[in-house]
């Protein structure tokens, strides 16, 4: 397989600025602007429109508009040949609810829907599952790399994935996506692929780093960057392909994990090499052995001693 020979650790502080930059831009979307919760956190009600009757989304949407219901959310849903609806506002009142979903039926020539209503405990449930799966995640993957490699590589592998949420929900917030329970399962997806990257990455530099007579540390984590990048390249653009194709055909109820899922590859495999790798060189040169060999072959441009 083509290695290339790129000098990332020189780089790193374009790197830092980038990332400090797109950090300081989230933080600030998400105090300003904050996310847009969907029905599944807020409550409100859902009308489901098992068959459709040949309608475009356009056409639900309308109907539903005429009826008296403010910016509902239309989702097609498939079962077999058969195409219907799922239709969503933040409507929770369940009488007021029905009797706009029995207009929007008339107007569309259809009987075959059913009202429900969710509650804001729901999403109060919802949210706090999410994030004790979000902690009870990071809480193994330091536990494991600790073990694994060591513990600076731990912080360093918990802190990239603190920097890609953040960076995630910050373009979620600035594109004023609506956040979903789909967009929760995104996230937490986006978690193992972020980790499976600075994983891989972490295990080359530790076997190089067993080897390293005769050049700085700093170099031989360049090299081992350059050694997997053709790999992290390749498992990104084809874990990112159907993803991309998800986004490009729009199917509504798969658009906010794609998105979250897209949005998350993409920042994944840029922070484990531009932000991972030279964070944890940095880190473990200022420890006495390998600050002794600081200064040979910085540019990381000749071989690890094998």
């Amino acid at each position: 397989m083509f290695q290339p020979n790129i000098d990332f650790m020189r780089l790193r502080p374009y790197f830092f600025a980038l990332s400090a930059v797109l950090i300081v831009v989230s933080i600030g979307s998400l105090a300003i602007r904050g996310l847009q919760f969907g029905i599944d956190f807020n409550g409100g009600s859902s009308v489901t429109i098992s068959d459709g009757g040949g309608h475009s989304i356009e056409d639900v949407r309308a109907a539903f508009i005429d009826a008296g219901m403010d910016e509902p959310i239309v989702q097609t849903v498939r079962a077999g040949d058969t195409e219907g609806f799922i239709v969503k506002s933040t409507l929770a009142d369940e009488a007021a609810s029905t009797e706009i979903a029995q207009h929007a039926a008339s107007e569309l020539n259809i009987d075959n829907y059913a009202v429900s209503i969710v509650g804001a405990g729901w999403g109060r449930q919802l949210t706090n599952s999410a994030l004790l799966a979000l902690a009870l995640s990071i809480a193994a993957i330091f536990i494991y790399i600790a073990f694994r490699f060591e513990y600076k590589m731990s912080i360093v592998a918990v802190g990239t994935l603190f920097h890609d949420i953040i960076i995630t929900l910050g373009i979620y917030s600035l594109s004023g996506r609506e956040v979903t329970p789909a967009t929760i399962a995104g996230l937490l997806a986006v978690l193992g692929y972020s980790l499976y990257d600075t994983v891989v990455l972490f295990g080359r530099i530790k076997e190089n780093t067993a080897r390293l007579t005769k050049m700085s540390f700093m170099a031989m984590a360049n090299r081992s960057v350059n050694e997997v990048f053709m790999r992290s390249l390749n498992t990104t653009l084809t874990s990112l392909t159907p993803v991309v194709v998800m986004l490009v055909v729009n199917v509504e109820a798969l658009n906010g994990f794609a998105f979250a899922l897209a949005v998350g590859l993409i920042v994944g495999a840029y922070s484990s090499i531009g932000v991972a790798a030279p964070a944890y060189a940095m880190w473990k040169e200022r420890e006495p052995k390998y600050a002794a060999l600081r200064g040979r072959g910085e540019t990381g441009r000749g071989k690890a001693t094998r």
